[in-house]
């Protein structure tokens, strides 16, 4: 629905349009990764479709995330958690034992409670030092909670000193264990009376093994850092894998392992600068036949510098939504709804260029994928349907089914894709399916962006169509109030032009608006007009030239109405085409008629319409509907064959005046549009067949 007149942005020289696909190019560029791409596609249980691959350098066959996966986890779970032994506790212990020693024995000597202990002092103190000694090197852990449970049984790191040592929880002691040994032990001892040192040693009983979460840390990563993350070695020149090989498990490995080490060697000898510029060019390629194909088939769009923009955004767009998503933890790129520019182009456009322009989008961000192929099928297709589907934004149960339409085919398209990956129902990673409903949800942002998208670039989108067909419109209603005959041609042209244009598949809602609004310029001299004259004929006083004037002037007259009452641009282009450059016939045939004028040639000019020539199959289906409607009115109880005469006597003098070179019209349209100006003209005139009288 872009039909609108250029502006001066859109006058700007020629070289704007290279220059903003080339911006565009290097904008989306600089989004590619930086890494090389490997050169070869290949998928588990899929055949080996290149020539015999044969290892250029040697490299190591590396573990699958799952086995090295399973590896940590099982380092983990064999880690022993780190105990430290802090030895100034036993020495603090034995100093406060050694007072406390001497307190109890001046209390012992006046007390004469204890008859040996005086007499041996030394032994006892030196007895329970040595126990002490025995304790703390054993150890007393501390158990606080900070560590993971540790069972019975269980292994446990000790650091002594500077030596680790391995042992289980039974050969430690607790605070509980610590004092049942004194208490056991004493008994049995050489001494005569070890119920004295009993409470003393029960006293200085203190943990002095404690958990050490940084040293566990420290020994679990060394662990993990320990663990050989290869299970093989290709030396160069052997064969990785043949043609036509099944892409088993091992050899999957073997060709990602491939891969990996080709980009880590290959990389690091080549420049960055190449691989961007590689991108550059690849972008530049795409965007190359995406002008081509403006050119050739949307010359409306690639000669109107805003309505390029506004191809070209979408491009930008979704090349750093991609980016920001493919770079964003948590987010999966399942997430971005494509299909929001199908719709958007193909409201404002048609089908064709709404899917090349989807196709052109996903062949971009395709690089920045990790998806590969699955991306660009599942987004290919879902673009088709967008194309196949009625998607109609003045029905809500039609665009409802289209987005439901969009959902089934990403559904159904990844399930095939995951099969053929991972050969299992049980592997295929459902969660990818709340991805997809939230893409098809988000799609249905494609409905509030079309209003803001018709104000921002000069759109009109069916909506609006629709609300100017009101006949409460004040054009309307001044037009049937001022003009009615003037209105009854309006509809009748719109009843012509619209089934004209569904025939050839242009914009039937456009040319029915369009065609109620082409004569409001009547309304300020309505009885100049042949359909709203019922008595004497106005122009009998006038000139030829004056008479031309005014029936000239109804264009320009109608512009600056529609232009003062707001209608849409698109449609004022209308008002300025449905004459083209013709010439008011019959007053310029009057004029040269009069014997009092010499130079007729030169005054041909004053009785042409100002133009332009229609510019798009709309606009001259218009022109053509507007002239056939006015002159079979003509006509009085026409025959079949006076009918058609005259429609293609319209038409082929359209052709002959160049009125439609510039409408991008086949003939094969044009053909079609005879076909149905005839069959509806011949209704409305109930020209029926005229039978041969039978002989007698």
């Amino acid at each position: 629905m872009d039909n609108s007149k250029p502006s001066t942005i859109q006058r700007l020289p020629a070289a704007f349009r290279p220059l903003a696909f080339v911006l565009v190019a290097v904008a989306v560029s600089f989004l590619f990764p930086a890494d090389l791409r490997f050169k070869y596609q290949y998928e588990k249980q899929q055949t080996w479709r290149y020539e015999d691959l044969e290892a250029p350098f040697d490299f190591a066959i590396r573990k699958t995330e799952e086995e090295l996966a399973n590896e940590r986890q099982e380092v983990v779970q064999h880690s022993a958690p780190v105990f430290v032994l802090d030895p100034d506790i036993a020495k603090e212990r034995k100093v406060a034992f050694s007072d406390q020693f001497q307190q109890q024995l001046e209390q012992a000597k006046k007390s004469a409670q204890f008859r040996d202990v005086p007499l041996q002092a030394q032994k006892y103190l030196n007895y329970g030092l040595a126990f002490l000694d025995r304790i703390f090197q054993r150890g007393i852990i501390k158990l606080d909670g900070n560590q993971k449970t540790i069972a019975q049984g269980e292994v446990i790191t000790v650091l002594r000193g500077n030596t680790y040592q391995d042992q289980t929880l039974e050969n430690v002691l607790n605070l509980k264990a610590a004092i049942e040994l004194i208490t056991d032990s004493l008994p049995y001892s050489s001494l005569s009376e070890p119920e004295f040192l009993l409470p003393l040693l029960q006293d200085q009983l203190q943990a002095n093994i404690f958990y050490s979460r940084d040293r566990t840390q420290q020994i679990l990563d060394d662990a993990l850092g320990k663990i050989v993350t290869s299970r093989g070695l290709v030396q160069k020149g052997e064969v990785i894998i043949t043609k036509n090989s099944v892409i088993t498990e091992e050899l999957y490995q073997a060709l990602y392992s491939f891969e990996q080490e080709y980009q880590e060697q290959v990389i690091s000898k080549r420049s960055i600068s190449n691989i961007f510029f590689g991108y550059l060019i690849l972008t530049l390629l795409v965007l190359f036949f995406l002008a081509l194909y403006l050119r050739k088939y949307a010359p409306l769009v690639y000669n109107r510098l805003p309505k390029l923009l506004f191809i070209l955004i979408w491009l930008v767009i979704f090349s750093y939504l991609v980016y920001l998503i493919e770079n964003t933890e948590g987010l999966n790129s399942y997430l971005i709804p494509f299909c929001i520019v199908p719709i958007v182009v193909k409201t404002f456009y048609n089908e064709r260029l709404a899917l090349f322009t989807h196709i052109i989008i996903v062949l971009l961000t395709g690089f920045l994928f990790s998806l590969g192929f699955e991306f660009v099928f599942l987004q290919i297709m879902a673009g088709m349907v967008v194309v196949l589907s009625s998607i109609n934004t003045r029905d809500w149960s039609g665009f409802f089914y289209a987005i439901l339409y969009i959902f089934l085919t990403y559904s159904i398209g990844y399930l095939g894709l995951a099969l053929i990956r991972e050969n299992s129902l049980s592997a295929i990673d459902w969660s990818i399916y709340t991805w997809l409903f939230l893409n098809a949800f988000l799609t249905l942002l494609s409905y509030p962006l079309i209003p803001l998208l018709e104000r921002v670039f000069g759109f009109v989108s069916p909506i609006t169509l629709v609300e100017l067909m009101d006949m409460n419109q004040p054009l309307l209603r001044d037009l049937a109030l001022k003009a009615p005959g003037t209105l009854q041609h309006s509809l009748q042209v719109g009843n012509l032009a619209e089934t004209a244009a569904r025939r050839i598949g242009a914009d039937p809602l456009l040319v029915k608006v369009a065609a109620l609004y082409h004569d409001i310029g009547k309304i300020k001299n309505p009885e100049y007009f042949i359909e709203n004259q019922s008595g004497r004929n106005p122009h009998e006083g006038n000139t030829p030239l004056e008479s031309a004037e005014i029936i000239i002037e109804h264009v320009s007259e109608g512009v600056r109405m529609a232009k003062k009452a707001g209608l849409p641009p698109l449609l004022i282009d209308f008002i300025r085409t449905h004459h083209g450059d013709t010439r008011t016939e019959y007053f310029y045939r009057k004029y040269l008629d009069d014997d009092e004028q010499e130079n007729g040639q030169d005054e041909e000019e004053h009785f042409r319409y100002p133009g332009p020539k229609p510019r798009s199959k709309e606009e001259a289906i218009l022109m053509i509907a507007d002239s056939i409607e006015a002159a079979c009115k003509s006509l009085k109880d026409p025959t079949e064959e006076e009918l058609y005469n005259l429609i293609d006597k319209i038409i082929e003098g359209k052709q002959k005046t160049g009125q439609l070179k510039d409408s991008v019209i086949s003939f094969r349209e044009l053909e079609q549009c005879r076909m149905v100006f005839r069959q509806i003209m011949k209704s409305v005139y109930h020209v029926r067949v005229a039978y041969p009288e039978e002989e007698e």
